[in-house]
């Protein structure tokens, strides 16, 4: 009898025992789910049920979700995570009253929730009871505890599980309070993190002028950030529609190395515009251009977190972050990495404008240093003096074409003031505002030409120390000049066909291509039909060239107009040189008009310069005998075919200054092979003296 007295003392501390070794328990278990299967060992030894789960109420108390179960079968009805709105439901009750409550028909209780009607399998159980958890400080949710056997729980089982529901409770309420701290002390750590790669950037931004050392700057501070294995800096070529690498920076080729140019849709620039940022996985990046894809893929980068680069001024480009991970970005490096874009961006924008600028400064600076050298350089006359027909004529050509942007050819002898023409046209046509750039293609080497027309990257060749821009581009928008065009050689003659035609070039040692918008005017006193019959120069060429031809008339051709250029010639060298020239006798100015002039207004200029010079009055002193003498000496008449051949040869000889190779040499003008040449002087006998 004392035995069975005893019994509700045994049931007691086993009871007991079982408190508390579900205490602790749930003080041991890592996480919710672990501590449940404890509960459920634990408990289940004593009361007899079938499955524990525990549902907590959501922030705004509107909903419960599935947290954890546990049952002796492994089929549970409902899925962990669900959600369900609990209002009208025997969980709002238990939850409100704050006291267990039994419901004794499980199937149909769970027929009045109707998130759970979808998605729940038949379920075994019959009866359960839903025990609130709850603090002093909060309502958590419920306990549920069911069983497969209808019937309700005894007052010491309930008595049992309500003590274990507070010690859950309890446990939830630290777990949340730990969980919210451990989350606010990893936000601050973001915070923190977030802070100071702004600040880097920033610093970066004070530090760094160049565009190339702020990006290196900057790669290794997003680096050290986002942990990433490779980044690109994209800037938005606008006249082309494409993306050009800035900068890049990747593991396995360091610094600055090279990716190719991608293009741009319609819908990457109304991204861009609209400063939108976006996660590529690896399956997003099928759709990138297939070069950038390669390179991407080679790189094994799984990833791509892009942010725009823009300003109130526009778009400007992109960064590009890259991992071998998996979906090793998320929103918030995302949001990290547009405020950096956004930074970088003004650095950018700053850059690129200071870049405008500087362009623009150093070619007013070279526009200025050419325009010197060719105000220090000597013209032949400063305007265009003279009434005759033959230079009206030449004017009215000037007025109809100067107000297009054609092409002008000009031909005539040498000294008859084609350049004067050509400034003519440049004045008077639409690019006046702007740079007139003249090179003499004979006056140069023919090795140098294609470097002065198109210009060259430092270490082009041997001696290219610095870059250099060429004729064609100081001429942008205004007019090139190209002097005795039919001395450029014939390797050269395509390259200069297609800057006329397609209106761009490439500087030697250079691939970018440059474009712009030149006039061009070419002169020559050479025969350029016969060149081409002879193979020195190219057709395409020079129909390119001949849109406009002007016949430049020589000074034999306009004798009405040496008295004026005379007295202009005068009067300009006699305030040069501080004399005062009053008059010229008649006799003199017959014998100016008169002279045969070969050298057309170059010659008379030097013959007008030598006379102020002698000149010691106001009346100016002309060596006539020299003008008669030069007049009256008739050129010999050969007699034999051997002799015009010598005497042809000896003039072309003069002609070229004794040059005998090369391009504008005496062989090319007479279309002869230099060795046929050289064995026609020795058969001929002539000898330096005979040209010299």
């Amino acid at each position: 009898m004392a035995e069975v007295g005893n019994a509700p003392d045994i049931r007691a501390n086993g009871r007991y025992k079982t408190l508390l070794e579900v205490s602790s328990a749930i003080a041991r278990q890592p996480n919710l789910e672990a501590a449940l299967k404890s509960i459920h060992r634990f408990l289940s030894a004593v009361v007899p049920f079938e499955s524990v789960a525990i549902l907590l109420l959501s922030e705004d108390g509107r909903s419960v979700c599935l947290r954890a179960v546990e049952a002796a079968s492994t089929d549970s009805e409902v899925k962990v995570g669900t959600e369900l709105s609990h209002a009208g439901t025997v969980i709002e009750r238990a939850i409100e009253k704050q006291r267990p409550v039994y419901i004794p028909d499980v199937p149909s209780e769970m027929s009045k929730v109707n998130i759970w009607v979808p998605q729940a399998k038949p379920t075994r159980l019959r009866s359960a009871y839903l025990f609130p958890l709850s603090t002093p400080r909060r309502k958590l949710g419920v306990l549920s505890v069911g069983s497969v056997e209808p019937g309700e729980f005894s007052a010491e089982d309930i008595s049992l599980i309500e003590s274990v529901a507070s010690h859950v409770a309890t446990a939830l309420e630290n777990a949340i309070a730990f969980d919210k701290a451990e989350s606010y002390q990893k936000q601050l750590v973001h915070e923190r993190d977030r802070s100071r790669l702004l600040l880097e950037i920033n610093n970066h931004l004070i530090s760094h002028l160049n565009v190339d050392d702020l990006l290196r700057a900057a790669s290794a501070s997003i680096r050290k950030h986002f942990a990433n294995n490779f980044a690109g800096f994209w800037i938005i070529d606008k006249e082309r529609n494409r993306l050009d690498c800035a900068a890049l920076d990747s593991e396995s080729k360091g610094f600055l190395a090279d990716l190719p140019m991608a293009e741009l849709t319609d819908e990457d620039l109304e991204r861009i515009r609209a400063r939108q940022p976006q996660l590529l996985s690896q399956a997003d990046m099928e759709r990138l251009p297939a070069p950038v894809l390669d390179s991407l893929i080679s790189e094994g980068i799984e990833c791509l977190a892009i942010a725009p680069l823009g300003t109130s001024n526009g778009p400007l480009g992109v960064i590009t972050l890259g991992s071998r991970r998996a979906n090793h970005f998320g929103i918030e490096d995302l949001e990290v990495l547009s405020q950096v874009a956004t930074q970088i961006s003004l650095a950018l924008d700053n850059a690129l404008a200071y870049a405008r600028l500087n362009a623009s400064r150093n070619r007013l600076e070279e526009e200025r240093l050419y325009l010197e050298s060719e105000i220090r350089a000597e013209y032949n006359f400063e305007d265009i003096v003279g009434k005759s027909e033959a230079l009206r004529k030449v004017l009215e050509q000037i007025a109809i074409v100067a107000p297009t942007d054609s092409t002008v050819l000009l031909h005539g002898e040498t000294g008859t003031g084609k350049e004067l023409v050509a400034r003519a046209v440049h004045s008077l046509s639409p690019r006046k505002d702007r740079t007139f750039v003249r090179l003499n293609c004979a006056a140069i080497p023919s090795g140098l030409v294609e470097s002065e027309l198109f210009g060259h990257e430092r270490g082009a060749f041997t001696g290219a120390l610095m870059q250099r821009r060429g004729r064609f581009e100081l001429a942008d928008r205004g007019t090139l000049f190209l002097d005795e065009i039919g001395d450029i050689s014939l390797d050269l003659q395509p390259k200069l066909l297609r800057a006329l035609q397609e209106h761009e070039f490439e500087r030697l040692g250079s691939t970018k291509t440059i474009h712009v918008d030149v006039r061009l005017i070419a002169a020559t006193h050479r025969d350029l039909t016969a060149m081409i019959r002879g193979g020195q120069f190219r057709e395409d060429l020079f129909y390119r060239l001949n849109v406009f031809p002007i016949e430049v008339p020589p000074l034999r051709q306009r004798r009405e107009d040496i008295p004026l250029l005379v007295h202009y010639f005068v009067g300009g060298l006699a305030r040069r040189m501080q004399k005062k020239i009053g008059s010229i006798p008649k006799r003199a100015m017959d014998a100016l008009t008169n002279a045969p002039w070969p050298g057309n207004i170059r010659e008379l200029e030097n013959f007008i310069e030598r006379c102020v010079i002698l000149t010691q009055g106001d009346e100016l002193v002309v060596p006539t005998e020299e003008l008669l003498r030069s007049a009256s000496t008739p050129i010999a008449s050969a007699s034999t075919f051997h002799d015009a051949e010598r005497q042809a040869i000896i003039e072309a000889l003069k002609a070229c200054s004794g040059r005998i190779a090369g391009a504008g040499g005496t062989a090319e003008r007479l279309g002869l092979k230099r060795t046929t040449l050289q064995n026609k002087m020795r058969r001929l006998n002539i000898s330096r003296a005979d040209y010299s």
